[in-house]
């Protein structure tokens, strides 16, 4: 066996073990030990005269080991996260491989190196050790924490140019930059790798099982990246992941490309199970889309760029008008359904904002410190206000029904912006007139027009990073992944990172802080909402290991000494 496959501590004690189920009666060997697991990969020892003695004898036990010996999975715990331990506190996140179930396949060589356009690359491929740190900022004594496999091309490829069958789909809702990314996977598949046969699904997941598809070529893509919206069509819900992978296996389809949120992200996660189940040779890849930047691990979404740009026009139109009239107010409202990153960004951007208002922080009306009277004191003071909200803010004041949901299962929220202006009409009755920007019909609402536009030059580059890297790590045999941008860092992240949490402003950081001082607003927290957060901020610190780092860099120990000190 290659050496370069795998390496072993001198002194770790090792631990032999079978895959659960082997294809063909041919089993896949794997190696664990204190400082990692590995696995021999497309390299593989035939136990078929004992296979089945072997599988039913006890599995030895991994409590007592730190690696986690796993088949690199999500989802409903069909198959364990691929946990790979290493020296000084190092931890890889890994994401699955074809091989993992699949132990025979062949390897090709990566047709990129005789492509003209990478002559000129001094190293063509990725190594196979590369990784990529979540945390950057470290004290000299911190454990080297999680990591991420680095995305980029791999000297082996899994598939044969010539056999792959791709499909693309887009789900959710619309968002700068989804034409861009299925131009560069076309685009990639065809110039890179030499791939002719690449499917568009219509209509979102449904399209699978109850629509046609479309045939992409490089013709057919050369210049939708200039369009808004998607030329696929798409859909919230519909998913039926026994009907999808059949759909997957009856049209030949080896590597399906799924472009949505963490919505979309879990039902890729259901379908890259099914898939592992029935033991395909199929790649399911992720690019993560959601316009509210609500997605953790990653430093951004693409199309966020695009976003918070032209937010910042409507938050300078808004400007403008409020301030041509006496005591003018102009309301904007942004995207923002649960994390308020859109209303942050464009308000830092913007500068002529006054209050703005996100999920993430509480705000109340009437009363001292509520809304209002900042409302009519910055009036008084100015002469006209300027004011963002996220659409996600406020919805438990607005009302107390019970809330419904759509097909995605997301919350239906209630008009905050229509709510807010006719709050502030009927309680500040003396101001003289309100001018009152985009908040009364849907169309008008900018919200819409930011989401249908096409994405601007940043995302475009984003875009095809994101899509250049996915297909790579899909002709290298990854699956079950996520492509996204990690500390600058194109990665490939399990889809269960992804789908475990939503990514949310924390307003005890520092971002948040320099938002308040650009705004001059207060918290507009009420003390109980105030001896909440509080509460939830002791005991996150004292659950906290001590030589851990938080969010803004330093440890719980350090969080500890400041606790002690603000109480004394």
């Amino acid at each position: 066996m290659d050496s370069s496959i795998f390496s072993l501590h001198p002194s770790s004690p090792l631990i032999l073990s079978l895959a659960a189920s082997c294809p063909n009666s041919t089993c896949s060997l794997g190696l664990s030990s204190p400082s990692g697991s590995f696995s021999f990969g497309p390299r593989h020892l035939d136990f078929s005269s004992v296979s089945r003695r072997l599988m039913a004898a006890p599995s030895p036990a991994a409590s007592d080991n730190k690696a986690t010996t796993a088949n690199g999975g999500v989802g409903n715990g069909l198959f364990k996260p691929k946990i790979v331990n290493g020296d000084y506190g190092y931890v890889l996140e890994d994401v699955p491989h074809l091989t993992d179930y699949l132990p025979n396949l062949p390897t090709h060589s990566n047709p990129l190196q005789d492509n003209p356009a990478y002559s000129v690359v001094k190293q063509y491929f990725v190594d196979v050790d590369d990784t990529v740190p979540q945390r950057i900022v470290v004290h000299k004594d911190s454990p080297r924490g999680v990591h991420f496999r680095r995305a980029g091309p791999r000297q082996k490829v899994y598939f044969d140019s010539d056999e792959v069958q791709a499909c693309i789909v887009t789900c959710g809702g619309l968002c700068p930059g989804l034409n861009t990314v299925i131009r560069e996977i076309v685009s990639t598949l065809y110039s890179m790798y030499g791939v002719r046969k690449v499917l568009g699904i219509d209509g979102g997941y449904r399209g699978f099982y109850a629509r046609n598809t479309i045939d992409l070529t490089l013709k057919v893509v050369n210049d939708i990246h200039k369009r808004g919206g998607t030329i696929l069509g798409t859909s919230r819900g519909g998913h039926d992941t026994k009907k999808i992978v059949d759909s997957i296996e009856d049209r030949g389809i080896n590597q399906v490309y799924i472009i949505g949120g963490d919505g979309t992200q879990k039902g890729a996660a259901l379908i890259y199970e099914e898939v592992r189940r029935r033991g395909l040779k199929v790649v399911v890849a992720g690019i993560p889309k959601t316009i509210d930047n609500d997605i953790p691990v990653i430093d951004k979404s693409f199309g966020f760029d695009t976003a918070v740009e032209e937010a910042q026009r409507a938050i300078n139109a808004a400007h403008v008008e409020a301030e041509s009239g006496e005591n003018g107010i102009g309301l904007v409202k942004l995207m923002g359904r649960y994390s308020g990153f859109i209303a942050m960004y464009a308000t830092l951007a913007s500068r002529d904002v006054d209050c703005c208002l996100i999920p993430e922080s509480p705000f109340f009306l009437k009363g001292e410190g509520g809304l209002l009277e900042f409302v009519e004191k910055r009036l008084k003071e100015s002469g006209h206000m300027v004011i963002v909200v996220a659409e996600g803010a406020g919805q438990e004041l607005i009302s107390e029904t019970k809330s419904m949901t759509d097909a995605s299962g997301n919350k239906l929220l209630q008009d905050v912006g229509l709510w807010l202006s006719q709050n502030i009409k009927v309680c500040l009755l003396p101001t003289p007139f309100f001018i009152l920007f985009n908040s009364k019909t849907m169309f008008a609402d900018p919200t819409y027009m930011i989401r249908a536009i096409p994405s601007n030059a940043s995302d475009n580059v984003y875009c095809t990073l994101l899509a250049q890297s996915c297909v790579h790590g899909a002709m290298a045999g990854y699956t079950g992944y996520t492509s996204g941008l990690v500390n600058g860092r194109q990665t490939y992240i399990p889809f269960y990172r992804i789908i475990e949490t939503q990514n949310k402003v924390v307003i005890t950081d520092r971002m948040w802080a320099r938002l308040l001082s650009s705004t001059n607003q207060p918290s507009f927290m009420c003390p109980k909402l105030v001896a909440e957060k509080r509460k939830e901020m002791q005991m996150a610190t004292e659950a906290q290991p001590s030589g851990q780092l938080m969010d803004d860099g330093n440890t719980g120990a350090d969080k500890k000494a400041a606790n002690k000190e603000v109480r004394a």
